[in-house]
């Protein structure tokens, strides 16, 4: 019988409803450890005592014997500084980590998934992020459970210590990087057939861009910051072969998600154990390709019909 020995975590706010849903799952998984981030209320929000404290209640209320560890902010930090200094606490309390906001409602396979990653891969450098996400479009990477990827997405996610150790707030090393042309060898040309030549100027117009925005503080947001440090460590990141995780929270309350409607969904077939791993570790650049082109909108074609639908949205007929 599994049991989850891997410190979870949990980051809340002030969304009580949302955190009683991704709650129930881990008290589902029992986890021996529980690590709680919690973000204080915005001064400008006075509703906001109330719904933090519902938050908090909502995760204190564990039933399983579990060693709880809090570390909660008196005064609001944003979503930016409340992750990255979090994640700086819990990697001080915790070699390995498994990682959850208040709209990331996890599939019960997540906690097996990420745990198995963490100790089959805890002493190679080169494996920096367990991820949970599949943006493929039910693509299904067969016959592993499993690919390696450039990319990390935060909705559901696993660490260790020694990779989060190379995360820095401040990207010091962002303008050395960009004037010695970085990212530019991260998406090397060679090969690509004619029309990833085309969106391959936009791959390093995007991240140069984005780097260079969150570099200024044009951004809030802490993840960009994760990807540059583990871009620049040439970290690689665990995706499924399917998606372990929704995001729930697209609503007019999200920070990054106040509009649409969340595209990924829970798998309707469940991960199957024991994984199948693959024989090597080596990107799978096909597979980072379609990631980029159509989960970052870099090709002219999504960029285009991106441009209409704003359009469209501010001009109704």
């Amino acid at each position: 019988m599994f049991q989850l020995t891997t410190p979870v975590v949990i980051f809340i706010f002030n969304r009580p409803d949302l955190t009683r849903q991704v709650f129930a799952e881990i008290r589902n998984a029992r986890p021996e450890r529980l690590l709680i981030v919690a973000d204080g209320p915005r001064p400008d929000h006075p509703e906001d005592i109330q719904y933090c404290a519902a938050a908090r209640d909502i995760v204190e209320k564990v039933d399983w014997p579990c060693d709880v560890q809090k570390n909660y902010s008196q005064n609001n930090l944003g979503c930016e500084r409340r992750v990255a200094t979090g994640l700086d606490w819990v990697f001080e309390q915790a070699e390995t980590a498994i990682i959850l906001e208040d709209d990331c409602l996890p599939d019960p396979c997540f906690f097996r998934f990420c745990q198995e990653i963490l100790e089959r891969y805890r002493d190679d450098p080169r494996i920096m992020v367990v991820g949970s996400c599949n943006f493929r479009y039910k693509k299904m990477r067969a016959p592993f459970s499993y690919y390696f990827s450039r990319f990390h997405h935060p909705w559901g996610w696993a660490s260790w210590r020694r990779a989060w150790q190379h995360f820095d707030f401040d990207m010091q090393q962002w303008p050395d990087a960009r004037d010695a042309g970085w990212p530019a060898h991260t998406f090397p040309r060679r090969g690509l057939l004619r029309d990833i030549w085309r969106d391959d100027g936009r791959t390093l117009r995007f991240w140069t861009n984005t780097f260079q925005q969150t570099y200024d503080g044009n951004k809030n947001t802490w993840d960009y910051r994760w990807a540059f440090a583990c871009f620049l460590n040439g970290g690689l990141s665990v995706m499924p072969d399917r998606n372990l995780v929704t995001n729930i929270g697209f609503d007019d309350r999200g920070t990054h998600t106040r509009k649409g409607r969340c595209k990924l969904r829970l798998c309707d077939e469940p991960m199957p154990f024991p994984l199948n791993h693959p024989p090597k570790v080596v990107c799978d650049i096909e597979a980072d390709r379609r990631m980029q082109r159509y989960h970052f909108a870099t090709s002219f074609l999504n960029c285009l019909k991106q441009k209409i639908k704003n359009i469209r949205k501010r001009f109704p007929l």
